[in-house]
């Protein structure tokens, strides 16, 4: 990956959907390759959990950058991406990046008067990696983990940087079977990793490719009231 200045890597542009009372909570959510924060805003407008749940959520845009696996071609990427074999070389320096970018949301929130175990990390795609890659290496409660149509980066470094407790940390899994960006082998070989770490996971297969299907929509809603509403103050 191109070197990025620290100013580019440090400021981020974001979308916040605040509740009408004091946020109680917050969800910060990644998009995936190529997208941006827009992409989920829908979708968190029509749950309409920002006022029932008394949770902001924060969809930042991910910085513009080169990506291999597209020619070199510039998009917003959170890190950069070799191929689709998810078996080889790593983006590492690239990763290490973007989690210290979500590192500093999570501080902003904490800031804003939000504890971390009323804090819920989630993604999709390169996204959803991310989310999952921090949470793994974050040593203070959280409410939860969400990790869509993606899988585990850098697993070789988990048991040396591995922070969270296996006992308390909520991971949700959820991919399409016949997805052909992420494939469905690289999801079930992130599971088996993470069990075998300790963590106890929740995986979700769905008959769809890359995205999001209708049943998958009604029951991630549950799952983040079920996360999200007995928020500890």
């Amino acid at each position: 990956m191109d070197a990025l200045g620290k100013q580019e890597f440090s400021m981020l542009d974001m979308i916040e959907i605040e509740p009408k009372s004091p946020a109680r909570s917050a969800v910060i959510w990644l998009h995936g390759l190529g997208a941006d924060g827009h992409d989920f805003e829908p979708l968190v407008k029509q749950w309409q959990l920002a006022d029932e749940l008394g949770t902001r959520f924060v969809l930042p845009h991910a910085p513009v950058q080169p990506v291999t696996l597209n020619g070199g071609m510039r998009m917003r990427a959170w890190y950069d991406i070799y191929d689709l074999g998810f078996d080889g070389e790593e983006d590492a320096g690239g990763i290490a990046q973007a989690r210290q970018l979500l590192l500093g949301l999570i501080e902003r929130e904490q800031q804003r008067g939000i504890s971390s175990e009323n804090i819920l990390l989630a993604g999709f795609s390169q996204g959803g990696a991310v989310a999952l890659h921090t949470a793994l290496r974050w040593d203070k409660p959280l409410a939860g983990v969400l990790v869509l149509s993606a899988y585990l980066p850098l697993h070789q470094s988990l048991a040396a940087e591995k922070r969270a407790d296996p006992g308390s940390l909520v991971v949700r899994m959820d991919h399409g079977e016949q997805d052909p960006v992420v494939p469905y082998r690289a999801a079930l070989a992130s599971r088996e990793l993470l069990q075998a770490a300790g963590f106890d996971v929740e995986f979700n297969s769905y008959a769809m490719e890359h995205g999001l299907c209708p049943l998958q929509v009604d029951s991630l809603r549950d799952w983040l009231v079920q996360r999200l509403q007995a928020v500890r103050v």
